[in-house]
């Protein structure tokens, strides 16, 4: 991954979500933070901004500190915030909290508990979230728009498509029409077009675990890629293309694709 960013000279990094496995961070002292961030990507390439997005797993330890400037103050590359917004200019990212849009954290939870502090109550807090997201995808006047996301709007891995991101979350993509939604959780590359939008589902679940096996085939006139190892994936942009590519964990390239619009289409 370092190598591969340094070739690219790439501008920032962005983490899909799970970002200290299995159960989040225990407080903002918790050396799992330099274990599974700082120690790990040090390569001289890799030392630009992160932007993070909170994964389920995250939800089973202290969110908060998560979020913590303090964590920003320990490594200076580090930001994770529920959701946001990020302006480069040609494109723009939007960081969605998907953790509370799925029933079964509520429902279910397994034995595990999470940390809903300024999620509850649930349906004022997504309901607040969907519009904020239809609202700041409507006025964008980028000429990409980027979703990230934790969780699967559609997959063939082990957690498959999230339902309720489907039903609540995708069509307010596709009215705006956003170009990619990047998510993790499952823990495999995988690339799914959508037939009926422009849309990309683009899955970078590699970074560390992964599940050797585990897929439902899908259609192949969407399922365009499909690795159940580790990696990583980028992107590079321009005002006419959007070229995404997956690697393994050696750096060899695995998938690549190409999305072009016209230099003057409307946005």
């Amino acid at each position: 991954m370092g190598k591969t960013a340094d070739t690219l000279d790439v501008d920032f990094i962005i983490s899909t979500g799970d970002n200290f496995y299995s159960n989040g961070l225990t407080d903002v002292h918790d050396p799992a933070f330099d274990e599974s961030f700082t120690n790990v990507y040090t390569a001289p390439s890799l030392q630009k901004q992160w932007y993070a997005v909170l994964g389920n797993h995250d939800y089973r330890g202290d969110v908060l500190a998560q979020l913590s400037p303090i964590l920003t103050q320990k490594d200076s590359r580090w930001l994770c915030l529920r959701s946001y917004r990020l302006d480069a200019e040609i494109a723009e990212f939007f960081f969605v909290d998907t953790t509370p849009f799925e029933d079964k954290y509520f429902d279910e939870p397994k034995g595990h508990t999470y940390d809903w502090r300024d999620v509850l109550p649930r349906k004022d807090y997504l309901s607040n979230l969907l519009k904020d997201v239809d609202s700041a995808l409507s006025e964008s006047r980028a000429k990409w728009k980027i979703v990230v996301g934790h969780h699967t709007i559609r997959s063939a891995g082990q957690h498959g498509d999230t339902v309720e991101l489907v039903t609540n979350l995708l069509p307010i993509l596709q009215a705006n029409n956003v170009d990619l939604y990047i998510n993790g959780h499952d823990h495999c590359l995988q690339h799914i077009s959508s037939p009926d939008s422009p849309l990309q589902f683009l899955t970078s679940g590699g970074g560390s675990k992964a599940w050797r096996g585990d897929v439902s085939w899908w259609d192949p006139k969407e399922m365009k890629f499909y690795y159940d190892g580790q990696g990583f994936m980028t992107l590079q942009m321009t005002q006419t293309d959007v070229d995404f590519k997956f690697y393994d964990i050696f750096g060899n390239l695995l998938h690549k694709w190409r999305v072009t619009k016209s230099a003057y289409s409307d946005v």
